[in-house]
C-alpha cells in the first residue's frame, strides 16, 4: 500500500513493521562468538510484536541464509548490516557523552533499546520520539521483562511529519545545550521536504558542541529506488516462508538533497563513510552478494556531523 501524507501504523506493520525488523537484524547480529553488538532486548521485543517468521528467525528456527536469494538485501546481509548500523550509531553516542553531552534524541526510535542498554553517563536524558502506540508498545514490553532504562527516558509521542520540536521542547529538551542526535533509517521513510525540515529543526535546535548522525543515500531517487525494487524482490521470497507483511512502497523515491551537502551549508561539519570503509575500520567485512545482485547498498553513507 503506497504511503500517505497521515499514515499510521504498530509494530507488525507498513513502516512499524520495518522498525520490527531491524531488532530482528539486531537480534541475530548480537549472537556468535564474537558478536558485533550485544542487545539482550532486541529478541525478546521481536517475540512480543508477534510477527511469525521474524520470530522464527529470532527464535533460531528459520535459517537466515535458506529464506531468500542472498543478495543484497538478503536476510543474513541483512543482519550483517544491521550489526554495523547498530554499531556506528552506538558508538556515536557513547563519543558523544564521553565529549560532555547530556541529552540524546532518538528520531523515530522504534523498538531501539539504547536508553536501556547503553552504560550512559549520571544526568544524561534520552528523548525518544515516534508514534504514541510504538513507544506504549515498547515500554510495556520492556517494563514486562523487568528491564530499567541506564539513563532519564523520555517518550515523546509525535509524528515526525507534525510539530515534533513543540513537542520536544515541551518534554523537556534544553535547545540552549548540546544535543546528540539519531536519525538512523529514517530519512527514505520522509517525503523530500519532510527531509529537509527534518534537518533544518534539528539544526534550529541544535547550539555549537551539538552532534548528529545520520545516513545518506548518494545517487538521489535513482538509489532509493533501487533499494525499494530490491525490498520488494526479497520479500516476495520471504511470503515462502509465511511472512504475511506489506512492506513494499513504503519509501519515497523522489528527488532529494544530498544530506551531507545539505548539512554542510547549515552550520554542521560532516564526516560521512562508507559502509565497505565503516566494516574495515571495525576489522569485518559484509557477506558477498550472490552472483548476480545489484550492490545497492554501495551507495550508503554513514554520517557523524558536528555543530559548529
Amino acid at each position: 500500500m503506497a504511503r500517505t501524507d497521515d499514515d499510521t501504523w504498530d509494530l507488525a506493520s507498513s513502516v512499524g513493521a520495518t522498525a520490527t525488523g531491524v531488532a530482528l537484524g539486531r537480534a541475530l547480529a548480537s549472537r556468535g562468538e564474537n558478536p558485533v553488538i550485544d542487545d539482550p532486548f532486541a529478541e525478546p521485543l521481536v517475540r512480543a510484536v508477534g510477527v511469525d517468521f521474524f520470530t522464527r528467525l529470532a527464535c533460531g528456527e528459520l535459517d537466515p541464509a535458506t529464506v531468500d536469494d542472498n543478495g543484497d538485501f538478503s536476510m543474513v546481509r541483512m543482519v550483517a548490516m544491521m550489526g554495523l548500523r547498530t554499531r556506528f550509531f552506538d558508538d556515536f553516542f557513547m563519543a558523544a557523552a564521553e565529549a560532555g553531552v547530556r541529552q540524546a534524541v532518538i528520531l523515530a526510535s522504534g523498538l531501539d533499546a539504547r536508553a536501556y542498554r547503553l552504560p550512559w553517563p549520571a544526568g544524561t536524558t534520552v528523548f525518544e520520539i515516534d508514534q504514541a502506540r510504538v513507544l506504549e508498545f515498547k515500554a510495556a514490553a520492556l517494563a514486562d521483562l523487568g528491564a530499567a532504562p541506564t539513563a532519564q527516558r523520555r517518550a515523546v509521542p509525535v509524528d515526525l511529519r507534525h510539530d515534533w520540536p513543540a513537542a520536544l521542547r515541551a518534554a523537556g529538551l534544553d535547545p540552549d545545550k548540546p544535543t546528540a542526535w539519531s536519525a538512523e533509517g529514517l530519512l527514505p521513510f520522509l517525503p523530500p521536504d519532510a527531509q529537509d525540515r527534518l534537518l533544518d529543526n534539528i539544526s534550529a535546535l541544535s547550539p555549537p558542541g551539538s552532534q548528529l548522525a545520520t545516513e545518506n543515500m548518494r545517487g538521489g531517487s535513482d538509489s532509493v529506488q533501487a533499494m525499494a525494487d530490491r525490498m520488494r524482490e526479497v520479500t516476495e521470497q520471504w511470503r515462502r516462508h509465511g511472512f504475511d507483511v506489506q512492506m513494499s512502497d513504503l519509501w519515497y523515491a523522489s528527488d532529494r538533497n544530498d544530506v551531507v551537502e545539505y548539512l554542510s551549508g547549515r552550520g554542521w561539519a560532516t564526516s560521512p563513510i562508507g559502509i565497505a570503509e565503516l566494516a574495515a575500520s571495525l576489522g569485518l567485512s559484509l557477506p558477498a552478494a550472490a552472483d548476480g545482485q545489484a550492490q545497492t547498498l554501495t551507495e550508503l553513507q554513514y554520517v557523524t556531523a558536528r555543530r559548529t
